[in-house]
């Protein structure tokens, strides 16, 4: 396969044995190798049962796996940090997630490509736009900071 571009969501919000939440998520990328830009490493509140905050960043990684394979890979780093299943948006030492792919859009039933919720997750959007500020939406075809300005735009009361 050709070597293709992706950008992935890292966070942590519990120490694992690498270090703090930030510890991890350097040395997740490190893990994930391929990395051509990071975006600045920020601390966002937890979405929710979790209390912890989060440590959170964006990568763009080039690869030549294919999205399944990437997924398994990435999925294989999160167990070797110590991630294990649990409540939904508990605590972990880290999430790795394929937010977009250069290829397009990608779908079975383990991965969803363009990622579903990212639209909507300032903590997602705003590390893009410093990496990626013009990567196009391949369903909705708007770029990164305009679906930043939306989730940031004042919504109306109902």
């Amino acid at each position: 396969m050709p070597i293709t571009s992706y950008v992935i969501a890292l966070g942590s919000n519990r120490r694992g044995r690498h270090g703090s939440p930030r510890e991890e998520l350097r040395a997740a990328l490190g893990a994930i190798g391929g990395v051509r830009a990071v975006s600045r490493l920020r601390e966002t509140p937890p979405l929710g049962p979790s209390r912890r905050r989060f440590a959170n960043a964006v990568a763009l990684v080039d690869s030549a796996e294919g999205p399944d394979a990437l997924l398994r890979r990435l999925k294989a780093i999160e167990r070797a940090f110590g991630r294990r299943r649990g409540q939904r948006w508990g605590a972990r030492v880290i999430d790795l997630d394929i937010v977009l792919w250069s290829g397009g859009c990608w779908h079975t039933r383990e991965l969803t490509i363009p990622h579903p919720h990212y639209r909507t997750r300032r903590f997602v959007l705003g590390p893009m736009a410093e990496i990626v500020p013009g990567w196009r939406d391949p369903l909705s075809g708007r770029s990164t900071l305009p679906l930043l300005h939306a989730v940031d735009r004042p919504r109306p009361r109902a």
